[in-house]
């Protein structure tokens, strides 16, 4: 037998008993099977390495002298120290990476503010085209947060925030609001959510925007409007008014009990408001401190109760009005105008003496 007829006929053998082997594991129960599949998918590359390989007649025979050489040749290779699980960290790290390295760059991908046709005219076509790309991929994640996290009746709290971290809140309230403005007759859209959506402005042609219009049922869909909206104004820092009106409303509602309606009744307390909370810093909650004003004030948890409270002692004074917040010397000082420094007065150049 020639070496080429030796390399076919071992081929042929080696295909014989994958079959033989296949037919085996399939009459196995779904465990067994799986118990050998990493095995069945190494033998499967054994026998078409060996459709290509060309051995020399002696190693050809050698093998052909095995009954099982498929068998053995997969034993072989299991004492082999292989870079196996190498390959598998490395591929998991380049595909992570990858995704990074994608997600940053739709991070980046900034929301292009005008039309096809100045787009066209500024030559800036390619920005363009990044920021409707962008919207799309947005428009799809959107899309399956809302399969993911959506239970047939409740929408889960953190749907949206993959979504924002991934495209940006202005991406995400973009795409948002253009579904809404294009269903602005559907009647499962909230008043507020339309009102809304009418505030976010879109350059973009009637085909172009409903390219990337959500598919997402609108009744779900307005629910993952409001965690949106309520994560964007979470982000929004705190203005001055906004401390104001916490104040006076905890004042009110410490005010508001005839008796001490903590539970050992020593105190009179009002639930500080979760949406204030999650918007203030330590510096936020030092100013509405010092609004109020009472002595005995603080802010606390109390156990068996969700929230934090201001609490007061019973005694204290609740007739008392809002401090007034005190001017910062700072900032006094950067609004006054800034005055000439007076000239010195200047000397008359002496004479010298004759």
């Amino acid at each position: 037998m020639k070496p080429n007829d030796l390399n076919t006929a071992l081929y042929e053998k080696m295909a014989a008993e994958q079959d033989k082997y296949r037919d085996w594991l399939k009459s196995q129960p779904p465990a067994e099977v799986l118990n050998h599949a990493y095995e069945y998918a190494v033998r499967e590359d054994i026998v078409m390495a060996m459709e290509q390989l060309e051995l020399t007649d002696a190693q050809a025979q050698a093998l052909l002298d095995s009954p099982t050489p498929l068998s053995d040749v997969y034993r072989h290779f299991e004492k082999l120290e292989t870079g196996y699980m190498d390959v598998i960290r490395e591929s998991i790290e380049n595909q992570a990476d990858d995704l990074c390295k994608a997600q940053a760059e739709l991070r980046k991908a900034a929301i292009y503010p005008h039309s096809a046709a100045y787009a066209k005219e500024h030559g800036e076509l390619e920005q363009y085209r990044a920021s409707n790309n962008a919207n799309l991929r947005c428009k799809e994640a959107i899309e399956a947060a809302v399969r993911e996290h959506f239970d047939g009746m409740y929408l889960s709290h953190d749907a949206a925030r993959g979504v924002i971290q991934t495209y940006g809140m202005d991406r995400v309230m973009l795409v948002l609001a253009n579904t809404v403005q294009i269903q602005d007759w559907d009647g499962r859209y909230s008043r507020r959510n339309k009102e809304w959506a009418k505030t976010i402005p879109n350059y973009n042609s009637d085909t172009v925007r409903r390219g990337y219009a959500l598919n997402s049922h609108p009744a779900v869909l307005d629910g993952f409007i409001d965690l949106v909206r309520e994560e964007h104004l979470r982000r929004q820092p705190l203005t001055a008014q906004d401390i104001q009106a916490e104040a006076e409303r905890i004042l009110r509602e410490l005010r508001a009990p005839d008796e001490p309606n903590s539970p050992h009744g020593t105190h009179y307390m009002a639930r500080i408001s979760p949406e204030f909370l999650n918007r203030a810093g330590s510096d936020a909650c030092d100013r509405l401190m010092n609004l109020l004003p009472f002595r005995s004030l603080t802010f606390t948890g109390i156990k068996g109760l969700p929230g934090t409270y201001a609490t007061i002692l019973a005694g204290e004074d609740r007739t008392k009005e809002l401090r007034q917040p005190r001017s910062s010397v700072r900032e006094h000082l950067k609004q006054e105008p800034k005055q000439a420094a007076p000239k010195a007065p200047a000397h008359k150049k002496r004479e010298p003496e004759r």
